[in-house]
């Protein structure tokens, strides 16, 4: 048997309930002209508690069919997405 296959990538939507989408980047060759290329691939991966959020660096693994388009898992999770600042202004009168 072969090695499951691992991608790292960056979490993209995280809407649906236990399934995350998660973008792939990697670069390649062009046959003919040789020019690198970067290209991507959108994977759904299952995230069994809800832990990974938008915006996070996340490790996937390939496993069983668990739905029709959803054939990986969250391994784990890398880095977090970095908080965005909110700004309160206080209004004075």
């Amino acid at each position: 048997m072969g090695k499951r296959k691992e991608f790292t990538g960056t979490v993209v939507s995280d809407k649906m309930q236990k399934t995350v989408t998660v973008k792939v980047t990697h670069l390649s060759k062009h046959a003919k002209y040789g020019r690198v290329l970067k290209m991507s691939n959108k994977f759904k991966a299952h995230d069994e508690k809800n832990e990974a959020k938008m915006g996070d660096m996340v490790q996937i693994e390939e496993t069983r069919p668990l739905s029709k388009d959803k054939f990986f898992r969250v391994k784990s999770i890398i880095k977090k997405a970095a908080a965005p600042q909110v700004e309160i202004k206080e209004e004075t009168k």
